[in-house]
């Protein structure tokens, strides 16, 4: 049976309880730089020239503190990426889960912040796991200005939810249809 076939590890993305505090420590403390916020609930951060090496997301203010994964209300991993080489290896990989029967969770899709295509996937343990490609690389020379962007379905998907190859949740269909935004 076929495999994927990540180049190297990525990117990961936590959720925190007080961005603005995290973000102070990962800059500060550890010295990554920032790239762009989506509002004041999602910031990228970079220690080389990918766009973003880590992200940090706001936890919902009454988020309580459990082990309760599908939802993602306490502080922790919510994935970990793989590179990968192209759309055409990322339309493959979805070939790939699906032979294995491995539930993909959300993608095809792009980014606003980073520009890269993405797909995320469950691994045994409920674990979200992405494979992408394309991110934006930012030259290390200082000149690079991080943007905010508005926390929208654009700053999630650029496509719109369009190429997804699975049914997308039910509060990104309403942020397509006007309702809720995204997160």
């Amino acid at each position: 049976m076929e495999k994927l076939k990540p180049r190297r590890l990525g990117h990961i993305v936590l959720m925190v309880r007080d961005i603005q505090k995290s973000a102070r420590f990962y800059t500060e403390v550890l010295g990554l730089e920032v790239s762009d916020w989506i509002g004041e609930n999602m910031v990228f951060l970079r220690a080389g020239t990918d766009h973003h090496d880590l992200a940090l997301a706001q936890l919902p203010a009454d988020s309580p503190d459990l082990n309760d994964l599908p939802r993602y209300s306490r502080p922790g991993l919510e994935h970990f990426s793989y590179l990968i080489d192209s759309l055409e290896e990322m339309e493959r990989s979805v070939r790939v889960l699906q032979a294995h029967g491995v539930e993909i969770v959300r993608g095809i899709g792009r980014h606003g912040p980073g520009n890269n295509l993405f797909l995320v996937f469950k691994d045994p343990d409920g674990n979200n796991v992405e494979v992408y490609c394309d991110m934006t690389q930012i030259p290390q020379d200082g000149r690079h200005q991080a943007e905010v962007w508005e926390r929208n379905l654009e700053s999630f998907d650029q496509y719109r939810l369009e190429r997804f190859v699975v049914p997308p949740p039910p509060h990104l269909v309403a942020s397509k249809t006007g309702g809720d935004k995204a997160s």
